[in-house]
């Protein structure tokens, strides 16, 4: 399981590695769109562009649904809680070593101050 996550996790940083994919997701914030609307601000044939939503489905990011002749994405934002908890658990690490260089660098500058 904890592999699995892993690799779900691997997967959301690498769909969100890409700057096609990024702008993909920052569209589809706005609400689904079909995927002639995704490609259209995009300078690649629609084969390569098919290939970045395939990621981002892959990644759990977005899903695509067809509604009659078009396929229209929708992004599925709670997909990022792997990569925010991810972050936040970062996070605290470095708050905590930071909050310990700093109780060092204090006690440090006191000691300096004593032996003056």
């Amino acid at each position: 399981m904890a592999n699995q996550n892993v690799t779900t996790l691997d997967t959301v940083f690498q769909a969100l590695a890409d700057p096609t994919r990024r702008a993909v997701i920052s569209r589809l914030g706005r609400g689904p769109a079909p995927v002639k609307e995704l490609a259209s601000p995009h300078d690649m044939a629609l084969p390569s562009f098919l290939k970045h939503l395939d990621m981002l489905e892959r990644s759990g990011l977005v899903t695509s649904e067809k509604k009659g002749r078009v396929r229209v994405c929708t992004l599925h934002p709670e997909a990022f809680q792997i990569a925010e908890t991810w972050i936040d658990k970062q996070r605290r690490v470095w708050e905590q070593r930071f909050d310990r260089l700093d109780a060092l660098v204090a006690q440090t500058e006191k000691d300096e101050i004593d032996e003056t």
